[in-house]
């Protein structure tokens, strides 16, 4: 039977006791809101022991650098993802992307904290996730592909949850439902919580309206500023990466 590589990525990581957290693609996959991705997007502890076991771990799947920038810490506390393609026959071809800072997420021992985790029943793989709302923040990005996703992961979460929701679900969907429908619902049936939480996302005052068409207004409006404020954070680091690749090529 062909090995599944993702799997070995993942065993791999965890053999070597590497400190990362599992987040991207394969993320919104276990969260039920994609079916696929082969990509192995992990935010990492960024100590010079934990760098040392990532790297052990890299060379087993004779994992090797690709574009810019190269392994170093410096990039990583700059804000940038070092990319690595497997060589390993276990894992041809797969890539993993680590990050450890992240445009308004928490710092990483927070987020381990909160950490979702979920035992495959395979080998004793135990797979270590951003938590779902982590996922949701760290996906607030300028690429479109990110917006629909946010909209499936907290949708998956509310149609699992909203028979009997706890206030951290409340909470949760008050704040990052992109749904009209579904926030006019919920803003109904939780008017004080909705009211409270007004402060931290004007656009609920529209919500408590039940006024859907510019409720969606507002929701794009609230995409278009976030992915500005993604542009700006972005662009001295593009430049970097930029001169990076004019330095490689000379």
């Amino acid at each position: 039977m062909t090995p599944n590589p993702i799997l070995k990525v993942l065993s791999t990581i965890q053999k070597h006791n590497v400190r990362a957290l599992l987040m991207g693609d394969q993320a919104c996959v276990l969260y039920g809101a994609a079916e696929f991705s082969r990509d192995t997007d992990l935010a990492l502890q960024l100590t010079a022991n934990n760098l040392d076991r990532l790297a052990s771990a890299l060379e087993e799947l004779r994992a090797e650098v690709v574009a810019v920038p190269p392994f170093e810490r410096r990039f990583l506390e700059r804000g940038h993802a070092v990319h690595f393609r497997c060589g390993h026959p276990d894992a041809k071809r797969m890539r993993i992307d680590v990050m450890s800072v992240m445009r308004g997420v928490a710092p990483f021992e927070e987020l381990w904290k909160r950490r979702t985790s979920i035992d495959t029943g395979k080998g004793g793989l135990v797979l270590e996730l951003l938590s779902l709302q982590d996922l949701v923040r760290a996906k607030k990005t300028q690429r479109d592909k990110d917006w629909p996703m946010i909209r499936r992961l907290v949708e998956a979460n509310y149609f699992e949850n909203c028979r009997e929701p706890k206030p951290d679900h409340i909470r949760f969907w008050l704040l990052e439902l992109r749904t009209p429908s579904l926030m006019i619902e919920l803003a109904s049936r939780h008017p004080v919580d909705a009211e409270s939480l007004g402060k931290l996302r004007p656009l609920l005052t529209t919500a408590l309206d039940g006024d859907e068409p510019l409720l969606a207004a507002s929701l794009h409006q609230e995409e278009c500023a976030e992915r500005e404020l993604d542009r700006q954070y972005w662009a001295p680091l593009r430049a970097e990466l930029e001169a990076l690749r004019h330095q490689k090529r000379r």
